[in-house]
């Protein structure tokens, strides 16, 4: 699908943002080994979180969906089936690497497959692990999927993560459920802990101390009623865009504002942004409240070590801001960004390219000289659904119109978007 996009004079409104992604996959995959019924409310409506619930349903697990509300019958630690078909992940990393902690220690085996993007992303980061618990992991080319796991009993480990990874961590924490005793995960970089918070709520014993996360194993899991914060990632697009068009005001509703996700927040207010924070409140162990922002008189920055891991999703369309900022914007140690859905370095200096914005790449990141002008650009966006998003914020300061081709891939995390972009032209 191709969606033309016009220069905007003015943004203007307020944004009610679908459920956060990260949480939407961890409250799913919990309430199925838990025992009794969840009710997730504003339960994310991007596909990536539909695969996470599709691969439960093949495991034998029944839910229901009205609007953003979905009900899941949990089964409890020991009562997954083994299914009859392979597991379709779709275009979701979350939910193929996270899946797979639960999948290892299941007595049957299972596969998990995804589209073309999703089947060239390797997987060794949560294979090594699982296998040191006693995994049986088979892959294509022995990294790609199709990832087959023959489950089986697992024991707990001490792993230390190599590189930051919030879905790695995530995939440990949950095979150590079903391990007798303690596991623990040290990380030298703090990343998202939606998981530890979850399983928290839904009664898991995890400890948090300088870097090591542990949980206890076997423990029993009880349904909840939860609210899913609004997706505090998806809110970055917003945010740019009223940075980046004069006389722009925003109000982002209920977003979550956990502290390992408000880098995006504090890096912003640091680049200039003028932005508030009110009406902040505790849901579900995860904090909500509203962004406001006024748009800012932009400087620059430098995004890198442990603010690249809290940043890494939000790059894309930190690089548009950084074009337009005073300074220029400068990303490091974001090496991860070229095994995304794409190889998102590659795919922001092509289509900046295209618009006549000078990049300069490396192997892990890029400098974007401050002060250009975006010209009117046929862009792609290469089925990345970040990629869509990030240039058609661009798009709005462009001096011209521009088409995004492939603009479908959007709706991978936020298929409300481009009606949301163009009910706040003011």
């Amino acid at each position: 699908m191709d969606k033309r996009i016009s220069p905007a004079s003015r943004l203007e409104g307020s944004v009610l943002l679908p459920g956060d992604k990260s949480v939407s996959h961890r409250y799913a995959m919990i309430s199925a080994i838990a025992e009794g019924k969840s009710k997730l409310h504003n339960y994310s409506t991007g596909a990536d979180c539909q695969s996470t619930l599709y691969c439960l349903r093949g495991l034998g697990i029944e839910w229901t969906k009205d609007g953003n509300v979905v009900e899941i019958e949990g089964r409890g630690l020991d009562g997954l089936r083994a299914p009859l078909a392979n597991l379709d992940a779709g275009n979701s990393g979350s939910t193929i690497r996270m899946i797979s902690g639960i999948l290892a220690a299941q007595p049957f085996t299972s596969t998990l497959e995804g589209d073309e993007s999703l089947s060239r992303r390797p997987m060794e980061r949560v294979m090594k692990p699982l296998r040191e618990m006693g995994a049986n992991l088979e892959a294509r080319d022995g990294k790609y999927p199709p990832l087959t796991i023959h489950g089986g009993p697992l024991k707990p480990i001490e792993y230390t993560l190599p590189v930051a990874s919030a879905q790695v961590k995530s995939c440990v924490l949950l095979a150590g459920l079903f391990a007798p005793g303690a596991t623990t995960v040290n990380e030298a970089i703090v990343t998202r802990d939606h998981t530890e918070l979850a399983l928290r709520e839904f009664g898991a014993e995890v400890t948090s101390r300088r870097g090591a996360i542990t949980v206890q194993g076997r423990p029993t899991l009880t349904g909840k009623e939860l609210l899913v914060p609004g997706d505090i990632s998806s809110s970055a697009f917003f945010l740019v865009a009223a940075c980046i068009i004069p006389g722009s005001r925003l109000l982002m509703r209920a977003v979550g504002l956990n502290p390992t996700r408000t880098a995006l927040i504090d890096f912003l207010v640091a680049m200039g942004a003028k932005i508030r924070v009110v009406d902040v409140k505790s849901t579900g162990g995860e904090l909500v409240g509203n962004i406001e922002i006024t748009g800012g008189d932009i400087t620059g920055g430098t995004i890198e070590g442990a603010t690249t891991a809290a940043l890494i999703d939000e790059i894309p369309v930190l690089a548009v801001l950084g074009a337009r900022s005073r300074n220029g914007l400068t990303v490091k140690d974001a090496s991860e960004l070229r095994v995304k859905e794409t190889d998102r370095i590659a795919t922001v200096a092509d289509n900046f390219q295209r618009m006549g914005v000078t990049v300069e790449t490396a192997a892990d990141g890029f400098h974007i000289p401050g002060g250009q002008k975006f010209a009117a650009a046929e862009l792609d966006s290469c089925g990345d659904h970040r990629i869509a998003m990030a240039f058609s914020v661009a798009a709005l300061a462009a001096e011209g119109d521009c088409t995004i081709h492939n603009a479908e891939a959007a709706s991978v995390s936020y298929s409300e978007f481009f009606d949301t972009l163009h009910a706040l032209r003011a």
